[in-house]
């Protein structure tokens, strides 16, 4: 027969229940002083882009940047294609959507070209950082890390004397600023290398983030303006090729005829000026043997149909209702109405 315990006896040697136990406080809890704070780690140059951007995007607007710079190019353009008939351009009145338009045939040609390297050359080191990340460290970076080194310097130092005196690189179309940015690049990212394979040989010691911002704030500027004086240089030989072929193509352009109310005392080669017959003509004096090759600015620019280099001219009349134009396509024979004015 089992006897049930009576309240508030205990088994014998044992102590208090959990239930009758009070609730456990904690004790006081040590005060343990924060760690020193240590020096700062330096930032490395590669960390530094984003302040860089961020200082240079509140410097410049990019819009604004960017606007300046297409309009610069535009007016390259246009100031080289004119230059080749003898006008200036800034006497044909063009607007900053003129110069815009034109900065597009000046820059095609190089920012494909930059685009297309820039390409390469990020899949090159996406494929290098790979092998890099991997543990692999190809025998062939032994040669390619002072090869890179040596060849940078060799054509930034080449691009540099260029800019004081004339050397092989300027007899040839932007080969002086490519050299000069170029040598830069391959410069900089041989010292990443460098960097990213011998860190124990590359101490941070005594660096600052400032330092880092300023080794690629140095590093754009150089590449930037080696980059602005190449697509200057080839702005400049786009405007003149196009005012060649301009040249060569004016065969094919319709022929204007310019009628007037007064003498126009044109003279140059090819270009015939008729007295129309009839007094109560509205237009006295005809003048043929002229192309069209611009109206801007509330102006004609004409050029004869003959115009070569060593003998052309360019004239320029402004537009008014005391003149009349007309138009046929090239190799098209005027009707006698018209030879009689």
């Amino acid at each position: 027969m089992v006897t049930a315990a009576q309240p508030g006896t205990h088994a014998q040697g044992t102590g208090a229940s959990v239930t009758e136990r009070g609730p456990t406080r904690p004790g006081p809890v040590p005060h343990v002083p924060p760690p020193a704070p240590g020096p700062t780690p330096p930032e490395e140059p590669a960390a530094a882009l984003p302040r860089l951007a961020k200082i240079f995007g509140a410097i410049v607007a990019p819009t604004t940047l960017l606007t300046a710079l297409l309009y610069y190019f535009g007016w390259s353009h246009a100031y080289w294609f004119f230059n080749y008939f003898g006008v200036n351009s800034t006497l044909l009145g063009f607007t900053t959507s003129d110069y815009l338009m034109r900065s597009v045939d000046a820059l095609f040609v190089p920012m494909t070209v930059v685009a297309c390297a820039a390409l390469l050359g990020l899949w090159g080191h996406s494929v290098l950082t790979a092998r890099l990340a991997a543990g692999s460290r190809p025998r062939a970076l032994r040669v390619l890390l002072p090869v890179t080194a040596i060849l940078g310097g060799v054509l930034a130092v080449g691009g540099v004397a260029s800019v004081f005196t004339t050397t092989v690189l300027s007899r040839h179309l932007v080969a002086a600023p490519l050299s000069l940015g170029l040598g830069v690049l391959l410069l900089a990212y041989a010292a990443h290398l460098w960097r990213t394979l011998a860190p124990e040989r590359y101490s941070f010691r005594g660096s600052r983030g400032w330092a880092a911002v300023a080794e690629w704030a140095v590093v754009f500027a150089l590449v930037g303006l080696s980059l602005f004086w190449a697509a200057t240089d080839y702005s400049a030989a786009v405007g003149r090729s196009r005012a060649a072929a301009f040249v060569a193509d004016l065969p094919s352009y319709p022929s204007a005829v310019v009628y007037s109310q007064s003498s126009l005392s044109l003279h140059a080669p090819g270009v015939r000026e008729v007295r129309c017959r009839d007094s109560q003509a509205a237009y006295r004096f005809r003048y043929d043997g002229l192309k069209l090759m611009l109206e801007s600015g509330g102006q004609y620019l004409f050029v004869p149909a003959a115009w070569a280099p060593g003998q052309g001219v360019a004239i320029l009349i402004p537009r008014s209702d005391s003149l009349r134009l007309e138009f046929f396509p090239a190799g098209a024979q005027p009707s006698l109405s018209r030879l009689a004015c």
